[in-house]
């Protein structure tokens, strides 16, 4: 049964921050495609050049939306229930990755092996062979790439359902005195600002040393340990006053943190071979330092959100819908227009302009004139499938000509 949860207003502000999230995130894999690190396809113009904009992006795009996802667990898990929870996330998100993998996810694959040079043909004569769990490709196929995220959030979900109901009764009781003994007293903003990243500073000191992140759900541990942790903080925190308010109180000092930190952490990791060399005892502070750029970051960002974001409106409606259907599209998007753009011998500031709004203009196109129109895919791409409600109202409007 739902639980009994004290009465909480909706929270437009996470809804914004989520979509600015998923939006920070196809920019971030946009640029993958210029920077030197490893990806699927490269452009002739890769360099280091936006690198240092990658760095300071790359340790909390994904805790911040793993937060997010935990606060809004919790507002379903108390709406719903443990049970109904558990078969509505299933669906809403098992549908899409099944899919994803099986169509959305594969021209990504085609290409990056076309460009290793380990298949030459088009996409019809490489799907089958990418469904076929015995390929002999250097990758795995098929495969979830960017999805991944989707994967661990419907484990991570299935995993905490169960629990849902005595964790709210919990923080809705004990947990309250706790948090409020913590972030209640004039040091909540400081207590805000650093108690929270000590499982993580734990974890940098042992999991990470022996399990490199692979995506690869079976032998992730640390990114596991971080993902999780991240999105239980959500959910515990999702409804505790204390919490908020000291997010709120903390905002001036996150600020100046946040921009403090991230100055000095660019400086050293741009000369990061250098400085290590010659003073290496830096290394480990550098390394605690990015762990609570990380969490400050997030936390301001919450406190930019409920100053200024907390308000509905008819834009917040419907990117709230089109920004699950956009995360899905856009690095199949951004792989296939790269691929094709880069040997056009065209300016590099033309290039990534094209690539940067091709990926978005696509995302906006085919969710706005396909996905959310035509009714089998809605599901496959997250979205609730039409109301019986709404498929009445569109046979009546065709019926008496839309008057």
């Amino acid at each position: 049964m739902p639980t009994a949860a004290p009465a909480f207003p909706r929270r437009y502000d996470l809804d914004w921050l989520r979509i600015i999230a998923f939006g920070l995130l196809i920019l971030y894999h946009s640029g993958m495609f210029y920077v030197t690190w490893d990806w699927h396809v490269k452009s002739v113009y890769s360099g280091p050049e936006a690198e240092w904009a990658m760095r300071l992006l790359n340790p909390w795009r994904l805790a911040l939306l793993f937060f997010i996802s935990g606060v809004a667990l919790r507002f379903a898990a108390d709406k719903l229930g443990s049970s109904k929870l558990a078969r509505e996330r299933s669906v809403r998100l098992g549908l899409p990755i099944l899919f994803g993998m099986a169509v959305v996810v594969a021209p990504q694959s085609w290409l990056q092996l076309v460009e290793s040079g380990e298949f030459q043909g088009g996409f019809l004569a490489f799907w089958p062979h990418y469904l076929d769990f015995g390929s002999d490709f250097s990758i795995t196929t098929p495969t979830w790439n960017h999805l991944w995220y989707v994967v661990y959030l419907l484990v991570y979900t299935l995993i905490l359902a169960p629990f849902a109901g005595p964790i709210s009764r919990f923080m809705a009781g004990r947990g309250a005195k706790v948090t409020q003994f913590l972030f209640g007293g004039k040091w909540g903003p400081l207590v805000v600002l650093t108690l929270p990243t000590a499982p993580f500073l734990l974890y940098r000191l042992t999991l990470d040393m022996h399990f490199p992140t692979t995506h690869d759900l079976v032998w992730d541990w640390s990114n596991h340990a971080h993902s999780l942790t991240i999105l239980m903080l959500g959910f515990l925190l999702a409804k505790d006053h204390a919490f908020w308010s000291a997010i709120q109180r903390a905002l001036p000092w996150g600020i100046g943190l946040v921009l403090v930190l991230g100055a000095t952490l660019t400086f050293i990791w741009n000369g990061w071979d250098q400085i290590t060399a010659e003073q290496e005892w830096i290394i480990w502070p550098a390394r605690f330092a990015r762990i609570f750029y990380a969490w400050i970051m997030i936390a301001t960002l919450l406190g930019l959100g409920r100053r200024y974001l907390n308000r509905p409106s008819r834009a917040l409606t419907y990117m709230t819908e089109a920004i699950f259907p956009w995360y899905i599209l856009h690095q199949t998007l951004t792989v296939m227009l790269g691929f094709w753009l880069t040997r056009q011998g065209l300016p590099v500031g033309m290039e990534a302009i094209l690539v940067i709004g091709g990926t978005f203009i696509g995302c906006a196109l085919l969710h706005e004139l396909v996905i959310r129109r035509v009714g089998f895919l809605r599901p496959v791409f997250g979205l609730k499938p039409f109301s019986r409600s709404a498929v009445s109202r569109k046979v009546i409007a065709a019926g008496t000509g839309g008057r």
